[in-house]
Formats: structure tokens, C-alpha cells, sequence
């Protein structure tokens, strides 16, 4: 939609404290009438969109297809567009260790888009009514985190290896090297690569990747000239960032500076999932 900004819509978050490790959320309440369409930019998480509308208004673009609802975006999910009407949605983004628990297999995920009852099954529609039926945000973010903290209570599928693997990766802002990583968890490197893939969806070296893309993203979209993200992220020069940009999400690093997705960061999420 012509004119359309982040100041079109209002952003509710939780309480300080009050959620759960490897989870944020964020509510968004859209006041303008008419279609909106948004360029998802991958990051390191899992999201939900939960659709709270009555009449189905988040609508989502994925190879070639338009659905209505309530959707499932693994990481990297190619090409993701997202839009809708007047009306209300929850975001939640999970660290890839907590979504293999809270969704079954993120392993399955990755790199798809998949509607939310065919994850979560009828439980998808159960959650769905009783978040729209809460009369404020912060009972919103109640259920939905009473619902997730139930599901993560079962076993995790994921080594604590695999996951001390991803803390760090996170932390180096996918600045290291996969041997050295391999040495820290006390595995080798076959043995990491092939179990952070199995568990987690992707390999240590594209997670790094994604890790440190969503990172130089970031800083382009906090107005950081190219050359100097490229320089301040790790990558070889700006042609390099420039060909990452473009492989990830088919945008140039200008366009990502000036894109609505990572616009809205800074008031949404305060505090990416690290667990």
C-alpha cells in the first residue's frame, strides 16, 4: 500500500521478565484500512504468525501461493511476502532449539512455510479463539506463554552440545570457525555438523551465516554505510555483503536498509531469542 508505515500500526510487547528463554513475542494492531504487503528479511528464529482477525486478514505470499491464516515460517523460507487488512496478529519467534520442542521437528521447517493447524494440528484453532476472545495484550501473551511453556516441558530433542553450539554462534555473531566450535562442545567436526543438522535444521556454517547476515542487517538498517557493516560483520568486503544480501533475501544492502521488516525491530524486539 502506497504511504504505509510502521507508524500505521501499533506494537504491544510483554512485560520485562515475564516470558520464557529462546522466546519473543509481539502484537500488532494494524489501523489503516486496506492491503499491506512486507518482504519477511530471514533471522535466526522460527516465527508464528498467529492471525487474530475474524475474517482471516494476514494473508502470506510463498513460491507463487497466497493463503490466509495463521502460518509457520521455518528458517529460511525463501522468498516470504506478508501482508493483510485492519486487524490484529501475535508474533512469536522461537531459537531453533526451543522450536524443535514447542513445534515437533524444526528440522522439518527449515526453509518452508507451513500453516499452523498443520503443525500444531487442532490446538492450532483452540489457541487461536482464546487469544482473540483476551481482551488485552498482556493476557494475550499470558496464554500464549502458558502454552508454550506446557510444550516445552517435555524432553528436549536437542543435545546440549548442539545447543551450547548455537548459544555460541549467537554470541560470535556467526563470527567463528566450525573446528574451533567442534573443539569447544567436545565433539568433532563431522560428529557437530551432522548432529546440529539432524536437530536444528541447518549446518553450523549456514547457521553462522544467518546468524551473521541478520547482524549486518541490522546495522544497514540502523544506517551504517555498506563498507563499513561489510567490515564490522566479517565478510570480505562490500561486494561480499552484497552477494550474501542478495542469496538470503534477493535485496541489495541499500534496500535493506530502508526495509518495513527490519524497521520495526528496534520497538518489537527488544531482545532476540538467544536459547
Amino acid at each position: 500500500m502506497s504511504g504505509w508505515t510502521w507508524a500505521d500500526v501499533d506494537v504491544a510487547v510483554p512485560r520485562p521478565g515475564s516470558g520464557l528463554p529462546g522466546v519473543a513475542m509481539a502484537g500488532f494492531r494494524q489501523r489503516v484500512r486496506g492491503d499491506v504487503e512486507i518482504a519477511m528479511v530471514a533471522h535466526p528464529s522460527v516465527t508464528l504468525f498467529l492471525d487474530l482477525s475474524e475474517t482471516g486478514g494476514i494473508v502470506r505470499e510463498a513460491g507463487g501461493t497466497s493463503r490466509r491464516g495463521s502460518f509457520v515460517a521455518g528458517l529460511l523460507p525463501g522468498r516470504l511476502r506478508t501482508g493483510g487488512q485492519e486487524g490484529s496478529g501475535l508474533q512469536i519467534r522461537l531459537s531453533p532449539a526451543v522450536a524443535s520442542v514447542v513445534l515437533g521437528a524444526a528440522a522439518e521447517l527449515t526453509g518452508t512455510v507451513a500453516t499452523l493447524e498443520e503443525v500444531w494440528g487442532r490446538d492450532a484453532g483452540r489457541l487461536e479463539e482464546r487469544l482473540r476472545d483476551a481482551p488485552t495484550w498482556d493476557e494475550r501473551f499470558t496464554i500464549a506463554t502458558d502454552v508454550l511453556a506446557r510444550r516445552l516441558a517435555v524432553p528436549s530433542r536437542v543435545e546440549p552440545e548442539v545447543a551450547q553450539a548455537w548459544r555460541r554462534t549467537q554470541a560470535a555473531r556467526g563470527r567463528l570457525r566450525i573446528d574451533g566450535l567442534a573443539e569447544e562442545v567436545g565433539w568433532s567436526r563431522q560428529r557437530l555438523w551432522s548432529r546440529f543438522r539432524a536437530q536444528l535444521g541447518l549446518t553450523p556454517k549456514r547457521a553462522a551465516q544467518l546468524v551473521r547476515f541478520d547482524h549486518a542487517a541490522h546495522l544497514l538498517a540502523a544506517g551504517h554505510p555498506p563498507a563499513a557493516v561489510a567490515g564490522r560483520s566479517g565478510y570480505a568486503d562490500q561486494s561480499h555483503l552484497h552477494r550474501q544480501a542478495r542469496a538470503i533475501t534477493g535485496l541489495t544492502p541499500a534496500a535493506l536498509a530502508t526495509a518495513p521488516w527490519l524497521a520495526i525491530d528496534t520497538v518489537a524486539w527488544l531482545a532476540a531469542p538467544r536459547t
